[in-house]
């Protein structure tokens, strides 16, 4: 993709949005689900549209809601239900009709104590506490499109283990949901907003302090706060606004939050990439305005709008790649941490092969699972995993004495190990890479998208190791050929193929009409984009065997 002539500049008149036309939308259109993009549809990450575009509307939210109070029911949850919202303008409309929903079914809801926003970590840590010393079993939904546009809305929903839903089970939800959608809402249960506020079944909790206080469990705070680590934050508007300032108080820490404004048009942000507006703290485009402030602090981070992505900035390499940080952290948590030797690193199957090498180094267990953060859910609740990480920036690890800490996404602990990484070996997370990087190899990464129809993402959906008849790629054998993760042989929705020195993955999107290449060398860009040629060749040859 062409980098547009706007990105990593500022956001112009023409690119910003009608917030009171796109609210307008949310409750005004109503969805057709007989027409595909209009239907609930769970990604990795929930349920995520546009209201303008008629994918996230109200019909979809009362549903969505009914359907969770629905399959509680039927799975025998009767504990609280833990309700958050990050600050994209439909995530307010949304969060009423959450309510309006869960309270009129008689489920105990339990949301901030000023109604103010709430990130996606925050929630998995409230269900898991509550849940450890409660028999009655808690869970969550937040309402989150994650770093999309300042036009979408989305939900999620994360079950009793406190991280995203199975597959199983944002099936029912699916089902359920549109089902009620093509019937009049018939089956949903609500009732006025404002009734639903004054209902004795919503609780205000802080959770704030709840999650603040506890950071000093998997994060290493005193050894940052004495070494006087000047940490610059960049929330980019999201969620964890309210947190930083509480960090850094209750901590001795020397932190500057250095955009304060929260603002559903986003409008303070550069362009993403693609000339949209983005909130993608892995994007160099996005991150524009914290990178330039790279020299006035140790460590700068920022994070997406429901915090549970992070972007790292040094001094001495700009933006760090999310690949590279992983393998970083894995590293040094498996290096500094008092954790049994058998607590397995968790990668998904299109993160950086680097990870391997470290793993392999450190002589510590590795397990390579689809993409989507749920297939760690369970190994890091039990202490099977270690260390939970994705490509796109998103991990969490267990606490210190080696007891769960959340079970989804946590930005904020991966931006504190930045300023850990840096107090205790005295190395930035851009130096302690290039240590890595001189002992293992050099790898280049890469992620190109193309066009896909509906029979096209079947296909690859549905392909077979014997789909593929190449026994060699950008000139070296072919040494597997995997549509089932190593890790758990859970099916992979794609194809990965691997040689010695690189490897491509080709996946369906689950929410957008593309599907998406990953592919890696260990020698040089000239051998990423051979094998990039190759594997496209190789997915149009199948494209074209299927007549499609």
């Amino acid at each position: 993709m062409a980098v547009h002539p706007h990105a990593g500049k500022s956001v112009r008149p023409e690119d910003r949005i009608n917030l009171g036309r796109l609210v307008s939308d949310y409750y005004l259109l109503t969805p057709d689900v007989s027409e595909p993009t209009q239907k609930v549809t769970f990604g990795t990450s929930g349920h995520r549209g546009c209201a303008s575009n008629v994918s996230f509307n109200e019909q979809h939210i009362l549903t969505i809601c009914q359907a969770v109070c629905d399959y509680r029911a039927h799975a025998g949850i009767t504990g609280p239900l833990f309700l958050g919202k990050d600050t994209h303008a439909l995530s307010e409309p949304a969060f009423s009709s959450a309510i309006s929903v869960l309270v009129a079914n008689g489920v105990d809801v339990i949301v901030q104590d000023d109604l103010g926003f709430t990130p996606t970590p925050v929630i998995s840590r409230l269900i898991i506490n509550h849940n450890r010393a409660n028999q009655s079993q808690a869970d969550g939904l937040i309402i989150t499109p994650s770093h999309n546009p300042p036009t979408d809305g989305g939900i999620k929903y994360n079950p009793p283990h406190g991280g995203p839903a199975e597959g199983d089970i944002t099936k029912q939800i699916e089902a359920k949901a549109n089902d009620m959608i093509s019937n009049g809402l018939q089956g949903v249960t609500m009732m006025p907003v404002g009734e639903a506020l004054a209902s004795e079944k919503l609780t205000k909790q802080d959770f704030i302090h709840h999650y603040v206080s506890d950071l000093d469990k998997v994060v290493d705070m005193a050894a940052i706060a004495d070494a006087k680590i000047k940490l610059g934050v960049d929330p980019l508007g999201g969620s964890g606004i309210a947190y930083w300032p509480e960090i850094a108080k209750l901590y001795g820490i020397e932190l500057t939050v250095v955009n304060q404004v929260v603002d559903a048009s986003f409008a303070f942000m550069s362009l993403d990439k693609d000339g949209k507006i983005r909130m993608d703290c892995s994007s160099p485009y996005a991150m524009a305005g914290l990178i330039a402030m790279k020299d006035d602090f140790d460590i700068a981070v920022g994070n997406d709008p429901d915090f549970d992505r992070h972007g790292i900035v040094t001094k001495s390499g700009g933006l760090m790649n999310p690949n590279h940080f992983l393998a970083v952290a894995i590293h040094y948590l498996m290096t500094h941490r008092d954790w049994s030797a058998d607590a397995k690193i968790g990668k998904t199957l299109v993160s950086s092969s680097m990870i391997d090498r470290v793993a392999h180094q450190i002589n510590r267990p590795l397990s390579e699972v689809p993409v989507g953060f749920k297939w760690f859910v369970d190994g890091l609740k039990n202490g099977e995993y270690a260390f939970g990480g994705e490509e796109s920036a998103g991990a969490s690890f267990i606490q210190k004495n080696g007891e769960c800490w959340t079970t989804d996404k946590d930005g904020f602990v991966m931006a504190l190990l930045a300023a850990e990484i840096l107090a205790v070996t005295g190395k930035d997370p851009y130096q302690y890479y290039q240590d890595l990087a001189n002992e293992l190899g050099e790898p280049c990464y890469g992620r190109k998208e193309a066009v896909a129809s509906l029979a096209q993402k079947a296909v690859l959906t549905a392909l077979s190791p014997d789909d593929i008849k190449a026994t060699q790629l950008a000139g070296e054998e072919i040494q597997a050929k995997l549509s089932h993760a190593p890790g758990n042989n859970a099916a992979i929705g794609g194809l990965k193929v691997t040689t010695k020195n690189g490897w491509f993955a080709a996946r369906p999107s689950g929410t957008e009409d593309i599907y998406k290449i990953y592919a890696e060398s260990f020698i040089d860009e000239a051998h990423l984009a051979q094998i990039f040629d190759e594997a496209q060749e190789m997915v149009n040859t199948l494209f074209e065997q299927a007549g499609v």
